[in-house]
């Protein structure tokens, strides 16, 4: 079974385990989805679910996603997203975290890291840095752009200082610690990308063991 949410991520904490080790685990928040919509090999030519969550005034959303909505027979919701699965559900069906996921499950977690503005290639790329010493007036710069008379330009793929951050990202094989159907909650073992109350989506892991 192919498991799935969407969460928002609500901060980071520790756990600590029967031995009294420490767990830094991640927090997130997910609400219910509601299907509003079935892909299927015959009309589509691939098989999936569309779901969607959060609320949102009506007023923000157009006239075909209302229909769409209307069709599932469930109230307007404000992200809409589409999950791969072989699995079949009704329109209109709820799914809360406490059915997809169980402690001990393994996930992918996706989302859009911090941004960082425009970073140097120190910080961009990890690249180390020119002599300390006053005199070499080289502490921080890119280096050699590459050879002169040939090819006389600089080579694509070149690392240089540029925007950092705020790209799509995806960290694999996490650990879920706890499940809390009560409240909604999810809490997986390290780190997922994105800052507090950003949109994160949570698989089933496809390089678990």
């Amino acid at each position: 079974m192919t498991k799935f949410m969407l969460g928002k991520k609500a901060g980071m904490t520790q756990l600590f385990d029967e031995n009294g080790t420490a767990i830094p685990a991640t927090v997130i928040e997910c609400e219910p989805m509601f299907v509003i919509q079935n892909k299927t090999d015959d009309t589509d030519g691939y098989k999936a679910v569309k779901v969607a969550s959060g609320t949102i005034r009506e007023k923000l959303v157009n006239k075909p996603d209302k229909g769409q909505f209307a069709k599932a027979g469930v109230s307007v919701l404000r992200t809409v997203r589409e999950f791969r699965t072989d699995e079949d559900y009704t329109l209109g069906q709820e799914i809360k975290v406490a059915d997809m996921f169980a402690v001990g499950d393994h996930v992918d977690i996706s989302g859009v890291s911090k941004g960082k503005g425009y970073a140097g290639n120190i910080k961009r790329h990890g690249q180390k840095g020119g002599p300390g010493g006053h005199g070499s007036m080289y502490h921080r710069r890119v280096g050699s752009m590459g050879a002169n008379s040939s090819p006389a330009r600089v080579l694509p793929g070149k690392k240089m200082p540029g925007h950092m951050g705020a790209a799509a990202c995806t960290v694999q094989n996490l650990d879920v610690v706890l499940v809390d159907g009560d409240r909604n909650i999810l809490v997986v073992k390290g780190a997922v990308p994105g800052p507090k109350g950003g949109l994160i989506s949570i698989e089933t892991s496809v390089k678990a063991k």
